[in-house]
């Protein structure tokens, strides 16, 4: 397994392409409302990444045939825009996308809660992200990568709640997906030693019932066997010599 450190300069450009894929995000939130079809948040997503100068980096990823993946409710990751799919009060929308600036990427996800959801559909939120804090509390240079994952695997268990397993998070830098892979739940190895200028993508993705899923057949979109409902957090971070630096996320 080779990871990367990234240099100085490498990591200003991916500093750059975070805070760029907040903005998208940040201004996205606004269509994330009842009424809208999945088809087109994506569009205007698209939209917005490209007017900032960058590429959207999961449109044609291995095949992927739009810029975002919007999942529902049950959806775990990877739901392929439609404009059949609707939003509706009461839904849980997952909305992951990446860009990139001058050849250096950035991956983020976010949860929505939109209009009244159930006071367990937003509990399943609030911890899935809590657990991303839980595990970004370890990503720091002498820690190893089972320690991240450990926590945010333990963080979610004490809600009985179902950690996926077939899915992880994942080193990024010129590449989408680089090692290493980063599960959300403890591993029997320790795991690699975290270096300053390593950059992950770190992203629980967590059910509220049992961790097992299953593909629909367009070969995308996975979804909880149970048909519970899911979340998903996700944020590029760069380790550092000191706290971990977020850099698809100003501010807690």
């Amino acid at each position: 397994m080779s990871v990367s450190i990234k240099t100085e300069k490498e990591i200003e450009l991916m500093r750059k392409a975070g805070e760029l894929l907040e903005q998208v995000h940040n201004e996205l939130a606004q269509y994330i409302k009842p009424g809208v079809s999945t088809w087109e948040v994506n569009k205007v997503g698209e939209k917005l990444i490209r007017e900032l100068g960058c590429i959207p980096n999961f449109l044609n990823y291995n095949g992927f045939p739009a810029s975002f993946c919007i999942s529902l409710n049950d959806e775990v990751v990877h739901g392929i825009p439609s404009k059949e799919k609707i939003i509706r009060d009461g839904d849980l929308v997952k909305v992951d996308a990446g860009l990139i600036y001058k050849g250096y990427h950035s991956d983020a996800a976010r949860t929505y809660a939109v209009g009244e959801v159930t006071p367990e559909a937003k509990q399943l939120m609030d911890v899935t992200r809590q657990c991303f804090f839980e595990g970004l509390k370890y990503a720091k240079a002498g820690n190893h990568l089972n320690d991240i994952s450990s926590a945010i695997g333990a963080y979610a268990e004490k809600f009985g709640y179902g950690v996926v397993r077939d899915l992880v998070g994942h080193g990024i830098g010129t590449h989408l997906h680089e090692d290493p892979q980063i599960p959300n739940f403890a591993q029997k190895r320790r795991g690699i030693r975290l270096m300053a200028g390593m950059t992950f993508a770190i992203e629980p993705m967590i059910n509220i019932g049992r961790p097992d899923v299953a593909w629909l057949d367009d070969d995308w979109t996975v979804v909880t066997e149970d048909g519970s409902l899911s979340a998903h957090y996700e944020n590029t971070v760069l380790i550092t010599d000191g706290e971990p630096e977020l850099l698809t996320l100003s501010s807690k």
